[in-house]
């Protein structure tokens, strides 16, 4: 069988997905510009700031993207090629795009303010501080294992290192004039054409000055940069960024899309589903785990209420950036299955074991890619290069949430410590850097890495729960947030019961019991939401 029909399949039911149902779920969230958004409501400079949308897409795609749907795809695939494709599309559909353009409305309705926030006004307080430490907790652990991954990369590929510092520069660089031109569409266009060459440039430039430092010091400089880019303002550095490196994820695929189209490769792996795997576990719960971005992630909904939202120049952006940007994700995760299907199953698991999940993306990719004439291994150094720059992105734009997570939490105290980290972004991000860097240094990131899969699906059911109980007070049916909410629950609960049960038979009693305590978290939070949709309402609901 051909890989270019199922690819085109894909792109055809994901287009299709996004004009009928995509409408359907903007309608049903109530979403219109009667109202001016956040961005302008609550404007400071820093963090509200109105964007155009293909800004905001980019800042918000290259934010959530990450290596997410790289890497759970391929690892995936050990079940069988055909539940991955089923679970991308039904899930990034059904699950992902409802859940990411969900967390984005109750943001928009609720002065941009994050999912704690929301779980505060519609659950309650010991909600909302519930909620809020374990995604803190969590922010800060993807912190510490990002940093430790984009060291070990600039160690290995000092021309990387360089190829994204200089990046960094471009995006300072087009930011200010960003500023300075307004809202000249020409001018913009302008500017566009020529970052997004200078960012092509600069991965050939970076390969001629690679940048060489020792472990310590790169996990200094990256600790450093978190922490600039979490109080800058985002349009003069984490946005341009954002928006500029979306380009470069653009052009892979499309380069990967006109590769399948001229190379159209045949599918040798075999079509068997495994329903349980050695290594990995059975078939359910670990597959709807495993493919997180690319379907449903948990982390999207941090990022669509944390940063995206008060970025939004019109309530109507939402959808583009919301339920398309997941969408744009999904169709990823479809070119990630397929970077690997064009191997027989015994090559892919051998390699897999050799090579790593990231390392065969992008020799697949980059295979197809050679088709068009391109060097075989220019486009696979393309492929690798491209996924190491959104690496950093997940670096700083967690730096940037947990930030928002520890102010938002101290919202609520009462004493001049919480009034300062409440409102100075340099304190609560400087508490931030600081966690991290203990965590590094107490070496214990790898060791809690294992129970990120679980609890980031964790973070989705919890987001779902939080949108459909705003939906239920508010009178609305909410049943297509319920049915994806209950199966996430599902999921997530049976990871975190055959996980700690795991890792308890295995004497690992530190990771069985951070199990065992968020599948607490996860019962305790339905129980609070149930009592909340129970209680009488005797106030004005705060939309």
């Amino acid at each position: 069988m051909s890989y270019t029909v199922i690819l085109v399949f894909s792109a055809i039911i994901l287009i299709l997905a996004y004009r009928f149902y995509g409408n359907f779920v903007y309608r049903k969230f109530g979403l219109n510009d009667k109202k001016p958004s956040p961005a302008h409501t609550h404007r400071d400079g820093v963090d509200y700031e109105p964007s155009k949308p293909i800004v905001v897409l980019g800042h918000h795609f290259a934010s959530i993207a990450g290596a997410g749907p790289i890497v759970g795809p391929v690892i995936a695939v050990t079940f069988g090629w055909i539940p991955a494709i089923i679970w991308i599309l039904v899930g990034g559909i059904f699950f992902g795009a409802v859940h990411d353009l969900g967390s984005m409305a109750a943001s928009l309705r609720t002065e941009g303010k994050s999912i704690g926030v929301i779980i505060r006004n519609q659950i309650g307080l010991r909600g909302k501080q519930l909620f809020v430490i374990f995604s803190f907790s969590t922010l800060i652990l993807v912190i510490g294992v990002f940093a430790d991954i984009i060291a070990k990369t600039f160690i290995a590929n000092p021309a990387v290192a360089s190829a994204s510092f200089l990046f960094i520069l471009l995006a300072v660089g087009f930011g200010i004039v960003n500023r300075l031109i307004g809202d000249r569409k020409k001018a913009f266009l302008l500017i566009s054409i020529v970052g997004v060459a200078l960012m092509y440039f600069s991965v050939y430039l970076g390969m001629l000055i690679p940048f060489a430092l020792d472990y310590r010091a790169w996990i200094f400089l990256l600790l450093a940069y978190a922490f600039i880019a979490s109080v800058t303002p985002v349009s003069l550095l984490l946005q341009p960024r954002d928006y500029l490196n979306s380009f470069l994820l653009y052009g892979m695929m499309l380069a990967a899309i006109l590769g399948v189209i001229f190379s159209n490769p045949t599918i040798q792996m075999s079509s068997e589903i495994t329903l349980t795997d050695q290594n990995l576990g059975y078939i359910f719960p670990v597959l709807f785990v495993t493919i997180a971005c690319g379907a449903i992630s948990g982390f999207h909904s941090l990022v669509a209420s944390g940063t995206t939202s008060k970025q939004l120049d019109k309530v109507s952006d939402a959808k583009v950036v919301g339920f398309g940007g997941m969408l744009i994700e999904s169709f990823l995760a479809i070119l990630s299955v397929g970077a690997v299907v064009v191997l027989s199953k015994g090559e892919y698991l051998s390699r897999l074991g050799t090579e790593g999940p990231v390392s065969l993306f992008s020799s697949g990719l980059g295979g197809m890619i050679g088709s068009l004439g391109i060097p075989v291994e220019f486009a696979i150094s393309f492929v690798a290069l491209t996924v190491s720059a959104f690496a950093l992105t997940t670096l700083d734009t967690c730096t940037r949430l947990a930030r928002f997570t520890l102010q938002e939490y101290f919202e609520d105290v009462k004493t001049p410590m919480g009034k300062t980290l409440s409102e100075n972004r340099f304190v609560s991000t400087g508490l931030v850097v600081l966690f991290s860097a203990l965590l590094l240094a107490s070496g214990e990131f790898a060791t809690l890495w294992p129970i990120f899969g679980s609890a980031n699906q964790l973070l989705a059911a919890l987001a779902l729960l939080t949108i459909a109980v705003w939906m239920i007070r508010k009178k609305k049916n909410a049943l297509f947030v319920t049915l994806p909410m209950f199966f996430m629950f599902t999921v997530t609960l049976a990871s975190l019961g055959l996980f700690a049960w795991k890792n308890f038979q295995d004497q690992v009693y530190v990771l069985s019991l951070i199990a065992a305590l968020l599948f607490v978290l996860a019962i305790s939070l339905m129980i609070l939401a149930t009592r909340s949709i129970k209680k009488e309402i005797k106030e004005p609901i705060k939309a």
